[in-house]
């Protein structure tokens, strides 16, 4: 069986003779051994670990990804981000907090580009009322007292 983990910009790992490859999704853990009937599942951030017929391992960090299985004897692993080593414990904490700050950098960069994107869409209605010669209205107000003024 062959393994193969790659990510945007490389392959982490490409590994052939491989007797099993063990990984986690959604549902849980799971082995999968030559002959596997095909599928496809979302893995997230987890460790995948092989043991090939030399008795070798090897461990994966993968930071999300999809694992593919086909034809029996090829596993496909696309991942976000993906760490490689020989020893499990070689993994530990420092690539858990290489990818909770790379989480967290996605998460201000989403927070900017949203923002960015509210500013454009207000300077685009500001042009647009400027256009047609109307005044820009007054947010509406949430309150119960402009409800009540309202009626």
């Amino acid at each position: 069986m062959r393994l193969t983990v790659s990510t945007p910009t490389a392959v982490v790992e490409d590994v052939d003779d491989l007797r099993i490859v063990r990984a986690e999704d959604d549902t849980g853990s799971f082995g999968i051994q030559p002959g596997h009937a095909d599928f496809v599942t979302v893995l997230p951030v987890s460790v995948v670990s092989w043991t090939a017929t030399d008795r070798r391992e090897g461990f994966v960090l993968v930071r999300q990804g999809v694992m593919t299985m086909s034809d029996g004897w090829h596993v496909n692993i696309a991942a976000r981000d993906a760490y490689r080593d020989d020893e499990l414990q070689d993994l530990g904490q420092t690539v858990t907090d290489v990818l909770r700050q790379a989480d967290e950098m996605e998460g201000v960069s989403r927070t900017s580009d949203t923002r960015l994107h509210l500013a454009t869409i207000r300077q685009v209605e500001k042009v647009l009322r400027e256009g047609r010669g109307t005044a820009p209205s007054a947010p509406p107000r949430l309150d119960s007292r402009s409800q009540a003024a309202d009626q």
